[in-house]
């Protein structure tokens, strides 16, 4: 699909009845269809006599024609971007949908009575691929097929009239041009939805696939919130949208039915995903996945998605395979490894690759979070006003340019850095930047300072933020509960640290990790591990900068797209740290040969020819 017809189409992503009417009316003319017969369609059919019959004519110079899976992506662009976040809308490849369905429906031999369903549809983008597989195995007419064979849900009016759109049109480019059609297709929340309700005698379905929302927790309504507790794998921390829906289908399908979804990745390892993790466990049903890692499916949405395949029926194993190159689905390189579902920990996240090795890391000494305590950065939610690069200074002021030139008083400016630029730099000294800090330290408490105080004692500084006190007021979209307005918006790392071990929350290769002795430094954005001493920060600098614990992070923590990998607490946290003598920590922090220190760390770990 050219880039010209998504940014002509992107003028028109709020009528929502006038994009779908040129979208049609393109899609059929480019395809020599003038007229139809289907009352629904032949509405949305544009005339060369109306007004809007100029902007097809303009689509069909950019793309004279137009695919009926381009035809697809169309209905699932121009969603509007604030409802995408709302809804979680995305295009599914067409070679996504195919897999999924060939390793569903090729289950069943005889497909004629066979009920799909996917509960947030969409445009039905799969329903249609599932549509024509039906069409292509038996006898039955378009119009038989959606009437007992496809079942569709969808939260958004316009989506389920989409979805009848795009069905139609599938069988009238089929050579199947009925006036009607009569659909099994729901406007309705999947979260509380009553199928029994809407279908008579349901018993459930044969097959359940899709593409579940992509909805962060933070951007879910009060009232779908609200819906989540229904469901048992949303008890654990804060559920994001796409979780409750493995529940939602496995327990609208039939014993013995299959279902097969493209989803986040993240519940392997996530707190929110611990509830569907002990969902999983207890069911124990057949489950084969394939995990995409940190590649992108979907190149419009940087998202992190693995493919579930699972049979509602007993099985011992969870078989699990990382696949490096989506577009090799379906190729012979897929063979799973089966897992244990009793060696899978609901808690702590799922190790499902090289679980021998990582059993064994997180099995010795003392775990890297009962050792050690680790820090996120601090969070102003506005650091472009808080945080500077003084443009010059002199003897009381540091002056910041933002906007205009603002002198602010040195005695309320400390250092911090941002961890994550350890990447690629190996100092602290060229990232440090001055951050305005209207605080104090009072014995071990952090308090801030009264804003009578700040006006007194520092005006310029004070003057400053006044000037943004507006833009500091829409923080946590303007509904953020701070103590003064000037404050940050959290107070998370603002004590005073001395023994601190800098690296980046998400990194590429194994990072610098940097160890600062200065308790007033501050830093944003990054991971510090706090020591007691200053040994306590260079012995865990070797080991974090080991061979073996690089192996562990790619083999058991959050993939991102080109070899990103996270750092965060929750996935360091299970690192065992052996328990080195005084003299093997000496050993350690003094041997200056690489090789030689992941030989004697991966020895010591009884883990011996890893790299071999």
């Amino acid at each position: 699909m050219k880039r010209e017809i998504h940014k002509y189409l992107n003028t028109y992503s709020y009528d929502v009845f006038k994009i779908d009417k040129l979208i049609v009316s393109s899609f059929l003319y480019s395809n020599n269809y003038f007229t139809v017969n289907n009352k629904l369609v032949s509405s949305y059919l544009i005339s060369n006599d109306e007004e809007d019959y100029k902007s097809v004519k303009a689509i069909l110079q950019i793309n004279p024609t137009i695919s009926f899976e381009s035809l697809v992506e169309l209905f699932e662009f121009v969603i509007s971007p604030k409802e995408k976040i709302v809804t979680g809308a995305v295009y599914t490849p067409n070679y996504i949908r195919e897999y999924i369905l060939e390793n569903t429906l090729s289950n069943y031999e005889n497909v004629d009575e066979i009920t799909i369903c996917d509960p947030a549809c969409g445009c039905a983008g799969f329903l249609s691929n599932a549509a024509k597989k039906i069409k292509n195995t038996t006898n039955k007419t378009y119009f038989e097929i959606f009437k007992t064979n496809i079942f569709g849900l969808d939260l958004q009016e316009y989506s389920v009239r989409r979805s009848e759109l795009l069905l139609s049109l599938l069988s009238i480019v089929e050579g199947e041009d009925n006036e009607i059609f009569e659909f099994n297709l729901f406007n309705g929340n999947a979260l509380n939805f009553e199928w029994n309700e809407s279908i008579l005698d349901f018993k459930g379905f044969d097959i359940v696939i899709g593409n579940p929302p992509y909805v962060c927790s933070r951007n879910i309504d009060k009232e779908t919130k609200g819906y989540l507790k229904l469901w048992d794998v949303c008890s654990s921390g804060h559920p994001d949208l796409y979780i409750p829906f493995f529940e939602i289908g496995l327990t609208i399908l039939k014993p013995n039915g299959y279902l097969g979804f493209i989803t986040m990745n993240t519940f392997f390892k996530s707190i929110n995903g611990r509830a569907l993790r002990e969902y999983f466990k207890n069911e124990q049903n057949e489950f084969k996945l394939i995990d995409f890692g940190g590649q992108q499916v979907f190149h419009s949405k940087s998202t992190y998605t693995c493919l579930c395949l699972i049979k509602k029926a007993k099985s011992e194993f969870l078989e699990y395979f990382k696949l490096d190159i989506p577009n090799d689905l379906g190729s012979s390189k897929i063979k799973f490894n089966r897992v244990p579902y009793i060696l899978l920990g609901s808690l702590n996240g799922w190790n499902l690759q090289e679980m021998e090795i990582i059993n064994k890391v997180e099995s010795i000494g003392t775990p890297l979070g009962e050792k050690f305590k680790t820090r996120n950065g601090i969070a102003t939610l506005k650091n472009d006003i808080f945080i500077f690069d003084p443009i010059y200074e002199d003897d009381k002021y540091f002056y910041l340019q933002n906007g205009s030139v603002y002198p602010i008083e040195k005695d309320i400016c400390k250092e911090i850095i941002n961890p994550n630029r350890l990447t690629k730099i190996d100092s602290i000294e060229p990232i440090k930047k001055k951050i305005i800090f209207p605080y104090y330290h009072e014995n071990d408490n952090v308090k801030l300072i009264k804003e009578a105080t700040f006006k007194k004692y520092f005006p310029k500084a004070y003057k400053y933020l006044s000037s943004k006190k507006d833009v500091l007021a829409k923080r946590d979209k303007g509904n953020g509960k701070y103590e003064n307005w000037f404050a940050y918006g959290r107070n998370q790392s603002l004590e005073k640290l001395k023994h601190k071990l800098f690296f980046p929350h998400i990194t590429p290769q194994t990072p610098n990790f940097v160890e600062s002795l200065d308790e007033n430094l501050l830093f944003y954005n990054g991971i510090a591990l706090i020591g007691e001493n200053e040994r306590d920060l260079l012995f865990m600098k070797k080991i974090l900068s080991s061979r073996l614990f690089w192996f562990y992070i790619i083999n058991s923590s959050k993939p991102y797209g080109s070899g990103y990998f996270s750092l965060s607490r929750n996935y360091i946290k299970r690192f065992g740290i052996y328990d080195f003598s005084e003299d093997e920590i000496n050993q350690l922090i003094n041997e200056e040969n690489q090789e030689k220190l992941d030989e004697f760390i991966e020895s010591s770990y009884g883990i011996k020819n890893l790299f071999e």
